[in-house]
């Protein structure tokens, strides 16, 4: 470790304070987080905290948000208040409300990857670990599905309930920059690898690959896997824990320019200020936050 990660895990004592991390943080922030994880494992983990005075969390927005619905009483900042999900802000409350209006009947699914405010209006979150689950887990026929049209087609092709995209376009720009011709030429360049996409990419690039899964069945499915070569169609530094984690094999991205430039805002030197300055706090309106809540512990209970 450096000097200034070295300065942080002091720091971080001396604040009684956590760091939660996205598997999509750079190498040297997975390396001072005390947990790391996709979505849904940080969502739980969120759930978890006791012990810790002051929240640090490496990701993008909404996550941070999910964070301080779940412990309200826990101060959670984020380093960097521009490190925004795109894909979230597609799906703004009123949307969500002008389609609830239009299929009364339908219940609503919201991926995670959603503002508080859009959470407020679901009747349950998922993530892409936990989807399909999810959407058996309900009643109605009819399922409200946003903000993700690649997620919405996968869960789509598994259950018999219609599903309905909302937006009709969301998407992660990310995993949208993932081609055909992407698996196609690695294919050609590593024939031995298994090609491992996330349930994000487009579904033409989902039929080309070995496997479909979130980062997290990522992570397990290398560490049960005989295989010794991989190529990983989901942002580059899930390669960089990867590697880490199973040294002996031999793991490469589908695409090296699949860069998420808002998880890259959060660096060692805006850790080690809101760790100092205990900013920027993330607050949730007390209202949205308590509707929001039902939606998050709905998911958690259902995905137990």
């Amino acid at each position: 470790m450096n000097q200034e990660q070295e300065e942080i895990l002091k720091l971080k004592e001396e604040k009684n304070a956590i760091i939660l991390a996205h598997n999509y943080q750079t190498q040297e922030i997975q390396e001072i987080a005390d947990f790391l994880g996709d979505s849904l494992e940080l969502c739980i983990k969120a759930s978890q905290i006791e012990e810790a005075d002051l929240v640090i969390f490496c990701g993008v927005d909404f996550m941070a948000e999910t964070a301080a619905i779940l412990n309200p009483s826990k101060k959670i900042v984020i380093p960097d208040t521009q490190a925004e999900c795109p894909m979230a802000h597609m799906l703004p409350a009123e949307e969500v409300r002008k389609y609830k209006k239009r299929y009364p009947q339908a219940e609503v699914v919201l991926y995670v990857n959603t503002l508080a405010e859009a959470k407020a209006e679901a009747d349950i979150l998922c993530t892409s670990a936990n989807a399909v689950q999810v959407v058996e887990s309900l009643e109605s026929d009819q399922v409200l599905f946003g903000p993700d049209m690649n997620l919405a087609s996968f869960v789509e092709k598994r259950t018999d309930k219609e599903i309905i995209p909302i937006p009709e376009l969301g998407y992660c720009y990310v995993h949208k920059m993932f081609n055909t011709a992407d698996v196609t030429f690695s294919r050609e360049n590593y024939a031995d690898a298994e090609v491992l996409v996330h349930p994000e990419c487009d579904a033409e690039v989902q039929e080309m690959a070995d496997h479909i899964l979130s980062t997290g069945g990522m992570i397990r499915h290398l560490a049960l896997s005989e295989n010794k070569s991989f190529l990983i169609g989901t942002e580059v530094d899930m390669v960089t824990r990867l590697r880490r984690e199973n040294p002996d094999k031999l793991i490469y991205p589908l695409l090296d320019e699949a860069i998420c430039e808002n998880m890259k805002l959060h660096t060692l030197e805006k850790v080690k200020t809101s760790l100092i300055e205990e900013k920027f706090q993330v607050k949730v309106p007390e209202e949205i936050a308590n509707k929001a809540r039902v939606a998050v512990e709905r998911m958690l209970e259902v995905s137990k």
